[in-house]
């Protein structure tokens, strides 16, 4: 099954909160993954704040073009813990 970005927000410095369509859930830092030609400018705050979710793609995409494969943010995003109503 193909990962879907259902919700995106920014966190701090290179770091964004996902959550995906099966409920998973937490954070990743792109800070050591800003490298190459089309990363480059996203390397300067205000521009890597310009991400959006990508309505029909559903993973993150900034105005210059540059984007992520879900599954890619998946396998690095760090799963926030479980919460527990008790």
């Amino acid at each position: 099954m193909l990962a879907h970005i259902v919700e995106a927000e920014y966190v701090g410095d290179y770091r964004i909160w996902l959550r995906f369509d099966d409920g998973a859930e937490g954070e990743i830092d792109l800070a050591g993954e800003l490298t190459g030609p089309v990363f480059q400018p996203l390397r300067n705050l205000p521009e890597f704040r310009q991400f959006r979710l990508h309505p029909e793609l559903r993973t993150l995409v900034w105005p210059n073009g540059a984007d992520f494969a879900p599954e890619f943010l998946r396998d690095k995003m760090t799963l926030a813990a479980p919460s527990s109503d008790c």
